[in-house]
């Protein structure tokens, strides 16, 4: 067995610093939680933006079948009222996630590093790791505290 095969304290990089109490590793791991769920909703935002606008090019599509099949008037209207119309006042979708990216998104990535490094000397996942720890079955394949050694 390897020696971190028999370890029961996390790799280094996810150690508890002395001094770091239960409540506070708990409360990191929220504040981690928090912001895996933010990095999750910004995904959604692209999917989004991603999704808007290629609905926005398949008009072009429809305006041309309509068209075609003589619909010239209603290929006219959603031409005028739809195509390339705002999201929301004043915005399309790239203005929304470049907002949310440069506020929201910035600040929760911010104040969730600057108490991680406060708190915990910018350690992350402690609380996870800590888990890790407690549910994993020591000297068992697949249950190693960190990886091993590169095999070649």
């Amino acid at each position: 067995m390897a020696p971190h095969d028999t370890d029961r304290t996390p790799d280094p990089a996810h150690r508890r610093p002395a001094g770091v109490d239960d409540l506070t590793v708990e409360a990191l791991g929220s504040l981690s939680n928090a912001l895996e769920t933010v990095h999750r909703a910004r995904g959604h935002l692209y999917a989004f933006h991603q999704l808007t606008g290629t609905a926005d090019f398949e008009l072009d599509n429809t305006l041309d079948l309509l068209r075609r099949a003589g619909h010239h008037e209603l290929a006219g209207r959603l031409e005028t009222e739809l195509v390339g119309r705002n999201v929301i006042e004043g915005r399309w979708t790239y203005q929304l996630v470049e907002e949310y990216d440069d506020g929201y998104y910035a600040t929760f990535q911010d104040l969730e590093r600057q108490i991680r490094e406060e708190l915990a000397g910018g350690r992350r996942h402690l609380y996870e790791a800590e888990l890790k720890q407690r549910r994993r079955t020591p000297g068992r394949p697949g249950h190693e505290t960190a990886p091993g050694p590169a095999r070649g």
